[in-house]
């Protein structure tokens, strides 16, 4: 982190030197979460010895006919509750320069990538989380050849404040499009596309002691993941099949088994007005992929295996979410239906009615333990799965979402969930919580300028700390600004109450947000990674703006 300085002034002197009389445009952000931490007996608040916690970040942009560049601050050195203790540092992670010559792109520095769905790369940055494992090296992308896309890229990395040797990332990607290769054939409109990629680890070895003994593990210092996939779209239908695979890669998550990984997924979709389905199946198995095998934090991802839990933006819907389990692996199947009765019908009413279907279904990989040696899976090849064989349940959701405009300025929204939580297997004690969840949001336009909305929600539940309510008031004053407040009730086992008000102002590119109060402690996730946030009591600064 001592080159921070020098790292800048070596960006700024080639865009000097590049750009020449081209226009160069320039973009750029400053985001800052501010907390001023409270001790809380009640809900069992940290003692922080910082007086302030933020985490700040600022982005700067330049874009020129044949040459970008940027680069990222990022000051976590008093973080945000929550985040693993190596997420702790200042500087500059992300610095980078993009040339652009026709149909060629070479990048040097800092980048993110995502191969396919992402079953064997996957890049990228997720400030909620406390996710950032762009690869720092070189990518090379053309779009030279019609119909055809390849990239390839080497590098090591980020882990934190961390971009050891110690490991690296390589890989390539080929896209072909075979209507824009050939046309559509017989004049028939259609798209059909197909993919493939490779990727490369490579690691040093490290000692691996199998427990009990003397022996030491012999690991692979290589380790390659295929992926194949194919989608074709017609007339509102679209079918996406895609298979990846990788070689042995005993690790933390697999418990140093040398068993290879798989994953393959089907998806189908149809849509026109007023209507659209979505059906999806996935089976994984050991596809836990990171660039050093005995980290044990998602930072450390080369991959990102897709969640199929439906995704829930309200609050008691969201209190037990979903992550992945990648390593010993999952049957997963997601499906949603969405209908909209028309005006003037006998359910459409006056303004029309919209239904929405979501279901998602988790299940384990059915599996024969394997012969254990001196008590421990380390070095065997993990046992033998059943390939359409079910393990016990994870998880399960299934919820209607009604929305109905009962007035010209009134609009209300019913949302019934019902879930199924396997808390042993994905928090590591609980057994099964079984909850049902009501919804109900209401939105009404009292001017042109002044909207109020209210939510009502409640989940029941036998199991963990057993019944929640939650409420929410929220009046908004265009363009500027916006009040806010709630409470998250436990009426079951805690009888605690965690409130929050907040007040939001936006002037041309500024954001303000300024809040108190009480958050539960929980899980945060996001794209089926998780991360465990404590609860905590204080005051709230949030500040964005964007340039």
């Amino acid at each position: 982190m001592k080159h921070r300085g020098l790292s800048i002034l070596c960006l700024c002197a080639v865009l000097s030197s590049f750009a020449g009389d081209n226009k160069v445009v320039l973009h750029g952000s400053i985001q800052s979460d501010i907390l001023f931490p409270e001790t809380d007996v009640t809900i069992g608040t940290e003692t922080y010895k910082d007086k302030i916690l933020t985490n700040t970040y600022g982005d700067l942009s330049l874009y020129s006919k044949y040459v970008d560049a940027g680069f990222r601050i990022e000051y976590l050195q008093h973080p945000l509750p929550g985040y693993e203790p190596d997420f702790k540092g200042w500087g500059v992670p992300n610095i980078y320069v993009k040339g652009k010559y026709k149909k060629l792109e070479l990048t040097l520095g800092d980048f993110y990538e995502q191969f396919g769905s992402g079953f064997i790369l996957r890049t990228y940055e997720d400030r909620s989380i406390g996710i950032d494992n762009s690869i720092r090296g070189a990518r090379i992308a053309t779009r030279g050849l019609k119909g055809m896309k390849y990239t390839l890229l080497g590098g090591v990395q980020r882990r934190f404040w961390d971009w050891s040797l110690r490991s690296q990332v390589y890989g390539g990607d080929a896209e072909f499009s075979l209507d824009d290769l050939f046309g559509k054939i017989g004049g028939k409109d259609y798209a059909w596309t197909f993919g493939a990629s490779y990727v490369l680890k490579h690691e040093k070895d490290e000692d691996v002691i199998v427990p009990g003994t003397n022996y030491k593990l012999n690991l692979p210092h290589f380790v390659s993941a295929f992926d194949l996939r194919s989608q074709f779209a017609k007339n509102g239908f679209t079918v996406l099949g895609e298979y990846a695979w990788k070689s042995a890669d005993p690790s933390y998550d697999n418990h140093y088994t040398y068993a290879h990984g798989d994953a393959l997924m089907l998806s189908g979709s149809y849509s026109r007005s007023g209507l659209s389905v979505f059906l999806q199946a996935k089976r994984s198995e050991n596809m836990s992929f990171r660039s050093r095998r005995s980290q044990q934090l998602s930072s450390a991802f080369i991959n990102n295996m897709p969640p199929f839990a439906y995704q829930h933006t309200y609050a008691l819907a969201s209190i037990y979410p979903y992550a992945t389990q990648a390593a010993p692996g999952e049957w997963a199947f997601t499906g949603s239906f969405a209908y909209k009765f028309k005006r003037k019908t006998a359910l459409g009413g006056k303004y029309g009615t919209s239904i929405k279907l979501n279901a998602s279904y988790i299940r384990g990989i059915k599996r024969d333990d394997p012969p254990l040696f001196n008590d421990s899976q380390f070095g065997t090849d993990g046992g033998r799965t059943h390939f359409f064989g079910f393990g016990q349940c994870y998880y399960q959701d299934f919820n209607v979402q009604l929305e109905k405009r009962v007035l010209r300025d009134l609009n209300l929204n019913f949302t019934y969930v019902n879930q199924l939580y396997n808390q042993t297997i994905l928090e590591g004690h609980g057994g099964n919580v079984r909850a049902n969840i009501f919804i109900l949001e209401g939105k009404y336009n009292i001017s042109k300028k002044v909207t109020a909305r209210a939510e009502l929600q409640y989940l029941t539940t036998k199991q963990d700390q057993k019944d929640w309510c939650y409420g929410l008031i929220e009046v908004s004053v265009l363009p500027y600004l916006m009040f806010s407040v709630s409470d998250m009730w436990n009426n079951g086992d805690t009888k605690i109450h965690y409130y929050m008000g907040a007040v939001t102002a936006n002037y041309k590119a500024n954001r303000l947000m300024l809040g108190y109060g009480r958050t539960r402690a929980g899980y945060n996730c996001a794209g089926g990674v998780c991360r465990y946030v404590p609860a905590f009591r204080g005051f709230q600064i949030s500040y964005n703006y964007n340039f």
